[in-house]
């Protein structure tokens, strides 16, 4: 027995050392979770309009561990002015995380700040929901000055702030082109006044440039004995030999004489030596680099100088047909010359518009600056002066860019036993870019709209409409001003049998039961219309319901 009672107590501890398992385990899963806390409060639970609420969230967490904490528009129905940064402090292996909102409401009445999602590594956290009260501020209206009501101002609601970049951009550019125009023009008026000079002044104005350069001086021989040849050259072939600029110095001289001997050319042989000896000394300035000393150089500009003047004096007087051809060829040359100021004004201008547009579209996108010059029916729709109005009854506050034109419906006699109004209210066409289309109904006596049925006749009222392969999706909605119902949006296809093409339309329908009527708000607009989605989602924000509560 004694045996028997021995073995079984050797039997339990297995079973102990599971329970102190699973109590280790319990521990150990403790100690992974409790070290993460979040908790949220704020500074003030009643508020003015538009006044400020911190909302300060504080998180402690194991420093390994990465903390998101909530961005954007989560604290809806409050806004969120600013987020400020983490505040970080570390102590004993954790971090203690502090992270603040700037909340405000613009409306009174009491709200309810969400509760705000935080993870910590792949683990949620919520905070608590917190309630706030916004207070109206009250004026006194016997002690307030009242002022008059001031005249409508014209605003540029263009947001591509044209002005803004022209001012910035535009004009500089365009005060540097002005400024490159008028140093060019007058570059060109300095040559081309030149040009009408006789080809003898030319010529020693250009050896007057050469006197002033100091060349010698900064011991630029090469160039300077390349100025020298090309002014003597120049002359010579305006005015005896008009191939003397591309012809090598034997070939010149050769010339020189075949005219000395043809008695065109009334000049010395020594002049002609002369001049064969500079042009030897420049080419091998130019090709071999000769430096000659400073002396010879000056003698040998003189010896240009009284070549071109001898050579001036021996051209025999023109005739007078020769005269007449020679303004004829002036007449010429200067048409040329004009026709290529005008090419060169032209092409100006056109680098001007072209670098602006360059900037344009580097700065806002082609489709934007294309879409600005050229015009987009949407996009006219966006900048244009929006107007805000209330249609049918019970009345619908929307504010669109156009105003809505009203469709008359006659009621039957079966209807008007139970309606005591119908009203629509349109801009546009399903077909076109943009449909906007209110209707407000209103009841002979108080009846609970059933804004399901709303939801199941979607498909119907499109199809109704042309529409083809509808999507159908629907969520609960409501208004900043706090009326509820219930939002239909999707896709469709529709056909325009005009122009024999079919285009895909996106459409969002709010369907309200409000004061005992039915107020339903739709907008389509063409998906592939990059401006039309954010004007949709304009005009549904807009959207508003008078004395919702």
């Amino acid at each position: 027995m004694k045996e028997n009672f021995k073995n079984t107590q050797l039997s339990f501890p297995p079973l102990k050392w599971a329970r102190g398992m699973l109590l280790m385990s319990f521990l150990l899963l403790f100690a992974k979770t409790s070290f993460a806390q979040v908790s949220a409060t704020i500074d003030s639970t009643s508020i003015k309009i538009g006044e400020e609420i911190r909302y300060k969230m504080q998180v402690e967490a194991d420093s390994t561990q990465i903390v998101v904490f909530p961005e954007g528009q989560t604290f809806t129905p409050l806004e969120v002015i600013e987020s400020y940064k983490i505040d970080t402090a570390k102590r004993a292996g954790q971090l203690g995380l502090t992270k603040e909102y700037a909340l405000t409401q613009f409306d009174s009445g009491k709200y309810t700040i969400p509760r705000q999602k935080v993870m910590i590594g792949d683990q949620i956290f919520y905070t608590d929901s917190i309630k706030v009260e916004v207070r109206e501020v009250l004026v006194d209206t016997t002690k307030q000055k009242m002022f008059e009501i001031k005249p409508l101002v014209t605003v540029d609601t263009s947001f591509l702030n044209w002005k803004k970049y022209i001012w910035w951009v535009l004009v500089p550019l365009l005060l540097l082109g002005f400024i490159a125009f008028f140093v060019f023009r007058r570059k060109k008026r300095k040559e081309a006044k030149e040009e009408e000079l006789p080809p003898y002044e030319r010529a020693m104005m250009a050896l007057r440039r050469i006197d002033e350069s100091h060349l010698l001086e900064k011991d630029s021989h090469k160039e300077y004995y390349s100025r020298l040849s090309e002014t003597a050259r120049r002359y010579i072939d305006e005015e005896v030999y008009d191939h003397a600029l591309e012809s090598t110095t034997d070939e010149l001289i050769i010339r020189l004489d075949e005219e000395i001997k043809s008695g065109s050319l009334n000049l010395d042989k020594h002049t002609i030596e002369e001049l064969k000896s500079v042009l030897k000394t420049a080419d091998m300035a130019k090709f071999a680099r000769s430096k000659p000393d400073i002396g010879t150089a000056k003698a040998d500009r003189n010896v240009i100088e009284r070549v071109i003047t001898e050579t001036k004096e021996a051209i025999p007087e023109p005739t007078e047909e020769e005269l007449l051809a020679d303004e004829e060829y002036r007449r010429t040359v200067a048409e040329k010359k004009r026709r290529k100021k005008i090419i060169f004004g032209s092409l100006a201008g056109l680098g001007v518009v072209a670098t602006t547009l360059i900037i344009f579209i580097a700065i806002k996108g082609y489709d934007i600056v294309k879409d600005t010059l050229l015009g987009h029916p949407t996009k006219e729709l966006a900048e244009t002066q929006w107007i805000t109005s209330a249609y049918g009854s019970p009345p619908v506050t929307i504010a669109t860019p156009k105003v809505l034109l009203r469709n008359n419906f006659k009621l039957t006699e079966e209807q008007k036993q139970i309606l005591k109004g119908n009203e629509t209210f349109t801009y546009g066409s399903i077909l076109g870019n943009f449909y906007i289309v209110v209707t407000t109904m209103s009841y002979q006596q108080q009846t609970q709209v059933d804004l399901n049925k709303a939801v199941e006749g979607v498909v119907g009222y499109l199809e109704g409409q042309g529409a083809k392969n509808i999507t159908v999706k629907n969520e609960e909605y409501q208004t900043l001003g706090g009326a509820k119902g219930i939002k239909v949006f999707g896709n469709f296809d529709v056909k325009n049998v005009v122009q024999n093409e079919t285009k895909k339309n996106e459409y969002v329908m709010l369907n309200f039961a409000e004061k005992g009527g039915f107020q339903q708000i739709t907008v389509i607009y063409d998906i592939n219309d990059r401006y039309a989605k954010d004007v949709a989602q304009r005009i549904i924000n807009s959207v508003e319901l008078r004395n919702a509560k």
